[in-house]
C-alpha cells in the first residue's frame, strides 16, 4: 500500500472530521425521533461531501460504498467502505465518542484503514502487512492471558434487529459478564475495535457484522490481534459475526460466547 495513498486518506478523513466539528455541539439535544433522524442524515451528508471527492481523487479506480449497515460480498476490485460518522447518535446527543471511519477493500479483504476521533484528536491507521498506528506510534494488543482481568465489549451494528438476535446478544452479555472484569455495550463499534488494537480493551464481539467494521478489524489484525468467526475460522468480510481479541484471551472468550 503506497504511503501517498495513506497520506491522502488521512488528510481526507481529517478534513471530514474538521467539517463535522463545525456541526458538533456538546449542547445538542434532539427533541424526538424526527429531529434525531434529520440530524443523523445531515451529519452523514456533510462528511460524505468532503470524503467522496477527496478519496475519488486519491484513487479514481476505487468504487464507493457509504452504506454503514451494508453486509455481504463485494465485487472484485477496490472499494472504499465508509461509515461517515461512526457513533453518529452519540454526536447528535452532544457526546464525544464518535469517529470518521474509512477502509479500502481490495478483492474482499481490507488493505487500508483510517479512523479519526475528532473530539479526542486521535488518528488510527493501518495497512495490510504494515502494522497499526495511533498518531504515528505503533500499537500492540493487550498481553492479558485470562478473562478475569478483561475489558470486553459488544454493540449494536444496525437498527431493527430481530428478537432472536437480541436474545442472543443478551445471553452472550450475561455469559461474558460472569467471566470478564467488565463488559461494555456501546457504539460506535469501530471505537471498541480501535481500543482493542491499542490494548485499552481486550476483546470485542459482534453478532451482526457489517462491512463498515472492516476498518476496525484491520486495526486489530495489524496490531497483533486475532479475529475469527464463531467457529474459530479466520475472519472474512462476508462473515455474519466475529470475535476480535488479544491472542491470550481469544480462545477462552470464544468458549464463553459459544457455550
Amino acid at each position: 500500500m503506497s504511503q501517498q495513498l495513506l497520506a491522502a486518506t488521512v488528510a481526507a478523513v481529517r478534513a471530514a472530521g474538521a467539517r463535522m466539528m463545525t456541526r458538533y455541539s456538546t449542547e445538542s439535544r434532539p427533541s424526538g425521533l424526527p429531529e434525531l433522524l434529520a440530524n443523523l442524515q445531515a451529519n452523514d451528508a456533510a462528511v460524505v461531501d468532503v470524503l467522496r471527492p477527496a478519496l475519488t481523487e486519491a484513487l479514481p479506480s476505487g468504487g464507493w460504498l457509504n452504506d454503514e449497515h451494508g453486509s455481504g460480498p463485494l465485487a472484485t476490485g477496490e472499494w472504499w467502505l465508509i461509515d461517515p460518522v461512526g457513533g453518529n447518535v452519540n454526536a447528535v446527543h452532544g457526546m464525544p465518542d464518535w469517529n470518521i471511519g474509512v477502509s479500502l477493500v481490495r478483492d474482499g479483504r481490507p488493505v487500508l484503514a483510517v479512523v479519526h476521533f475528532p473530539v479526542l484528536d486521535e488518528m488510527y491507521t493501518a495497512t495490510e502487512g504494515g502494522g497499526a498506528f495511533l498518531d504515528g506510534v505503533r500499537m500492540r494488543v493487550s498481553a492479558k492471558g485470562s478473562l478475569d482481568g478483561v475489558l470486553a465489549g459488544t454493540g449494536q451494528a444496525q437498527p431493527g434487529r430481530d428478537p432472536e438476535l437480541a436474545e442472543r446478544m443478551g445471553s452472550a452479555f450475561a455469559a461474558m459478564t460472569n467471566a470478564a472484569l467488565h463488559v461494555r455495550v456501546s457504539v460506535p463499534v469501530t471505537q471498541q475495535l480501535a481500543h482493542v488494537a491499542a490494548g485499552r480493551m481486550d476483546l470485542h464481539w459482534q453478532f451482526d457484522n457489517v462491512r463498515s467494521h472492516a476498518a476496525g478489524v484491520l486495526l486489530v489484525q495489524e496490531a497483533g490481534g486475532v479475529v475469527t468467526d464463531f467457529e474459530g475460522k479466520p475472519w472474512d468480510l462476508t462473515d455474519g459475526s466475529y470475535l476480535a481479541a488479544a491472542p491470550g484471551v481469544h480462545a477462552a472468550a470464544l468458549k464463553v460466547l459459544t457455550a
